[in-house]
């Protein structure tokens, strides 16, 4: 009887002990469950940190050129003399139709206002051979292929300031358009004259106008550019 009793005691307290070695083991395995929560978090934010700074790929930007676009040189020149107006106004309406460059012969020493007086220093100049002094010069005038050339009738000819324009210029290779304004005489042998002094270039049928219709030379600037082949 009294072993039966303290085999009963004997159980009765290895019970309590039994679940306390349960409960020991489940909180010694609760942190490793932990750890390994933490471990994973830490690659999760290493990864993350590894990403934020992985270099970006730099993508080319297309920038817009900032560079202008060239002009094509022009390869016409409108050269010409005026005293009245009259011939200017055709090298201003030549110079609209075609695009040219435009190149006014000045005089060093203006010519008087009076056109009585204006006769006599023509007619003057004419029989002495003068070379009236131009006030510019025109750059680059190898680069034109074709002159428009252009003066009023003085006297049966061209005024003498375009002589000196013919002698300081080479024509070689040119073509010479002349264009001219009159009372009525036209080119008389002007043109005759260009063509002795500039033999190695080609000159084309000239425009001839009266005062009036070089007030408005528009039709008639348009049929000559046209027949001579020079039209846009």
């Amino acid at each position: 009887m009294k072993k039966l009793l303290f085999l009963m005691l004997t159980l009765t307290l290895a019970m309590p002990l039994a679940a306390c070695g349960n409960n020991d083991t489940a909180e010694i395995n609760a942190p490793e469950s932990s750890s390994v929560t933490e471990s994973s978090a830490v690659s999760e934010e290493s990864t993350l940190s590894s990403e934020s700074n992985a270099p970006t790929e730099s993508v080319p930007q297309t920038e817009e050129s900032s560079q202008p676009e060239t002009e094509t040189a022009a390869t016409s020149l409108v050269v010409y003399f005026s005293w009245s107006g009259n011939t200017e106004s055709v090298a201003n309406e030549i110079q609209t139709q075609t695009g040219a460059d435009i190149f006014e012969i000045i005089p060093v020493e203006t010519y008087t206002d009076d056109y009585d007086t204006l006769l006599d220093i023509a007619q003057e100049e004419q029989a002495n051979g003068v070379r009236p002094a131009i006030a510019d010069t025109v750059e680059n005038f190898e680069q034109y292929e074709t002159v428009y050339f252009g003066f009023p009738n003085w006297w049966g000819d061209m005024p003498m300031i375009l002589y000196t324009f013919l002698d300081e210029y080479d024509f070689s290779g040119k073509t010479i358009a002349p264009f001219v304004t009159s009372g009525g005489s036209g080119f008389s042998d002007a043109i005759g004259t260009i063509e002795s002094m500039e033999p190695d270039a080609v000159v084309t049928e000239g425009l001839s106008l009266g005062s009036s219709e070089a007030n408005a030379p528009s039709n008639a600037v348009t049929e000559w550019l046209s027949a001579i082949g020079s039209a846009e």
